[in-house]
């Protein structure tokens, strides 16, 4: 799989080498995406729409330092319209996790 064009994703925290993350789940909703893409789940001409839209209802004073919420809130967004998952179970997930999270010790691996 080739990974998308830049220009197509305006904001992505990168360097010479590619995409750039601070936390694994940051990488995991750009894989996500990637994914869903690639099995023609959506366009990425769709992807880009949805990702544009929510950079832009930040408004002006964002500093770009929210830019995976921003992915994420997209890819959620764009997963309910396609109906590849509801909102109630992406909400069921989420809290799954976070008890997940809540109950595992620190510096152990996170899981449901």
């Amino acid at each position: 799989m080739s990974a998308p064009d830049p220009r197509a994703l305006p904001g992505l925290p990168r360097d010479a080498d590619g995409p750039v993350f601070a936390e694994p789940w940051q990488a995991q909703a750009f894989a996500l995406t990637v994914h869903l893409h690639a099995q023609g789940a959506f366009t990425w001409t769709e992807w880009a729409e949805a990702l544009a839209d929510e950079l832009k209802s930040a408004g002006p004073q964002d500093d770009g330092g929210r830019y995976y919420e921003r992915w994420l809130a997209a890819l959620e967004r764009l997963v309910t319209a396609k109906r590849l998952a509801g909102s109630a179970a992406l909400d069921d997930r989420k809290e799954a996790w976070a008890a997940a999270y809540r109950r595992t010790p620190h510096g152990r691996p996170v899981t449901l």
